[in-house]
């Protein structure tokens, strides 16, 4: 379990191909103090055909103004140079940039850049030319699988390990693909499966509305949690819908900063903070009313009561039994 738990902004595509709009969700990656901002970098010919149908979801979210996925990912596309505007603006306010990308000539750039870190999207889990390129590069390595079960998986992973990529550097995250993805089908319980069966990192992509699933997820132990944000919800495009606004998104950081905190070692022991209350709190043995000298002790004329600043009650049958040996007001304190 990490002590710091990796979140990642992922701006994605909710830029709308706007470099403005691109630093204003820098800003606001920066303002809730995340790890990373991360975009997909693409040239939309190298990723789709030309007659490849929209999802449902990105019909659902764009309308029919674009026709094809084709035409859709055109309009979000940002150059390469624009990338670099990007990034020399996110050194600028703090934030590490990181970016997806599935097509070669993507690849190839952001290898340029020196970033030393990959995403493979889920849609990439067969994709057996995009692992492999990946796996060579054997630098740390997020792997979303959205859309497959654990057969697929563990030939995924297998192309991952036999093309160059050490085990210590792949960390799994569970992930569903559908935006937004219904609370029945989130299955955290995965992240679970995925440690005991690759003995590796593993973490949670969400494209869940709100906020409860990411956190629930550090709570059973993610080491990454990544989810989309948007400048608002209501903008044009197809994953705005399924992201977070700026002030949920600081919240989200916030939470899993308290929960990851909260989380702790695992070791039982009395800590600084409650330490001053064990008197306030825990008991004594005392006498439940006055007891004479010479008169035994016993289950009638003793009783525990607080503050605990006397005799344990841990020791109660090393007191029944013995014989005062002067006279014990009510609510006093026994002393051996």
């Amino acid at each position: 379990m990490s002590k710091h738990v990796i979140i990642i902004a992922e701006a994605g595509v909710n830029h709308n191909g706007s470099i403005e709009i691109a630093k204003r969700l820098v800003d606001e990656a920066a303002r809730a103090n995340v790890d990373y901002i991360k975009f997909q970098t693409f040239k939309s010919e190298g990723v789709v055909t030309k007659k490849a149908e929209k999802a449902d979801y990105q019909k659902a979210n764009t309308g029919t103004e674009e026709n094809t996925q084709l035409e859709l990912i055109k309009k979000l596309e940002i150059p390469y140079d624009g990338y670099l505007e990007i990034i020399d603006y996110c050194k600028q306010k703090g934030v590490n940039f990181f970016s997806t990308s599935t097509d070669p000539d993507s690849i190839e750039f952001l290898a340029s850049l020196h970033l030393g870190m990959w995403k493979i999207p889920s849609g990439e889990v067969t994709n057996y030319h995009f692992l492999k390129k990946i796996a060579g590069y054997n630098e740390e390595t997020y792997f979303s699988l959205g859309m497959c079960d654990l057969e697929m998986v563990r030939e995924a992973v297998k192309v991952l390990l036999k093309n160059g990529l050490d085990k210590d550097k792949l960390t799994l995250l569970h992930c569903n693909t559908e935006y937004p993805t219904p609370m029945h089908d989130v299955n955290l319980r995965v992240m679970d499966t995925l440690r005991k069966e690759f003995g590796v990192k593993v973490g949670y992509s969400d494209h869940t509305l709100g906020i409860e699933v990411p956190i629930a997820a550090v709570a059973m132990g993610a080491y990454v949690i990544e989810k989309h944000f948007t400048l608002d919800r209501n903008m044009d495009g197809p994953d705005h819908k399924a992201s977070l606004e700026p002030d949920e998104l600081c919240e989200m950081v916030r939470t899993i900063r308290n929960v990851e905190q909260a989380l702790g070692d695992g070791v039982k022991r009395i800590t600084d903070s409650e330490r001053r209350n064990i008197i306030i709190a825990r008991k004594s043995i005392v006498a439940s009313r006055t007891i004479k000298k010479g008169e035994p002790l016993t289950e009638e004329n003793l009783t525990t009561k607080r503050p605990g600043n006397g005799m344990s009650p841990m020791k109660w049958n090393e007191v029944v039994g013995k014989t005062a040996i002067k006279d014990i007001e009510e609510d006093e304190p026994i002393e051996l």
